[in-house]
């Protein structure tokens, strides 16, 4: 028996993509919606496994809100990239499982390491 636990939250910033050509090679900016989901496997006598707002926290604390990506980010920031490295940051304190980055509405990057 086990819960996903799942919480959002948002940044805004602007990157660019190295070593592409398109549109995205040149600077632009973006609503990211970030998304991590967490496996628990037991609750605590009030029937919570992890406070959402322990989670949400360090979500919040990670994300490079109004920044450019390239210049506060070691790897070129793509939402694959970036998802990759949300979800090595909260791993290093929560059982995640999966992080998701939306860049748009319709277009997203999840990153897992379940085999």
């Amino acid at each position: 028996m086990s819960w996903i636990l799942k919480v959002r939250d948002r940044f805004q910033a602007a990157h660019y993509l190295e070593h592409y050509k398109g549109k995205c090679e040149k600077i632009h900016g973006h609503t990211f919606w970030v998304e991590a989901a967490v496996r628990i496997d037991t609750l605590n006598d009030c029937g919570i496994g992890i406070d959402f707002t322990e989670i949400k926290s360090l979500l919040h604390d990670i994300l490079p809100d109004h920044s450019l990506l390239n210049e506060v980010l070691p790897f070129n920031p793509s939402a694959e990239n970036l998802s990759r490295h949300f979800y090595h940051e909260l791993k290093k304190h929560f059982p995640v499982i999966s992080v998701t980055v939306w860049e748009s509405e319709d277009a997203s990057a999840c990153y897992s390491e379940d085999s």
